[in-house]
């Protein structure tokens, strides 16, 4: 398999609507149980599934280029319904009850695209990066945290490597992506009181 292809891969098996859509039910069953795998799938659904089927009406219709939405001028409003989306399942996760943690990780995703989406409009950061830094953060404050923080840096730089070896990104576009999703992350954690 060639190196484009790899970078293809990786790039559509950790996209960030894939991550999004996976981690939440992860967090949820993590804290507790299977009634928790139930809270974030209902996260899942409007942080993940809402962008994702935007995201697929672009394509389909021909506005956006794919679904990574390479050409930053069109993200804007994808990025919009996003922040709406994730705005819906905050509010109804604290309003309804959620686990802690899972309130706390939607947040963080909120926190993420407060940052990220300004500097997309003017500059283009990895998505994909920031995502990917952003679960292995949220990932390692439920599962063993030195593997976890090692498996997790090794697939961040790998999502960076992907990004980069298909020209959708500079190296200073992913490591940006890379420390927004991280500190983004992990400041959000620390607000809610979230230790390991």
């Amino acid at each position: 398999m060639t190196a484009d292809r790899v970078a293809r891969r990786v790039t559509d098996l950790l996209a960030p609507q894939v991550l999004v859509i996976a981690m939440p039910p992860a967090v949820g069953l993590a804290e507790r149980g299977w009634s928790g795998a139930v809270w974030g799938l209902l996260a899942s659904l409007l942080c993940g599934g809402v962008p994702t089927a935007v995201i697929a009406i672009g394509v389909r219709s021909g506005r956006l280029d794919s679904h990574h939405i390479v050409d930053r001028a069109r993200r804007t409003g994808p990025l919009l319904a996003a922040v709406a989306a994730v705005l819906v399942a905050l509010l109804l996760l604290v309003v309804l009850g959620a686990p802690r943690l899972l309130v706390a990780t939607v947040t963080a995703m909120l926190a993420a695209l407060a940052v990220t989406v300004p500097v997309t409009l003017r500059w283009k950061i990895s998505f994909h990066a920031a995502v990917s830094a952003g679960t292995a953060v949220v990932l390692a404050h439920v599962l063993p945290p030195v593997p976890t923080v090692a498996a997790g840096a090794a697939v961040v730089a790998l999502v960076c490597w992907a990004r980069v070896r298909l020209a959708h990104h500079t190296p200073g576009q992913v490591v940006a992506g890379a420390l927004a999703g991280t500190l983004v992350t992990w400041a959000t954690l620390a607000a809610f009181g979230v230790e390991r």
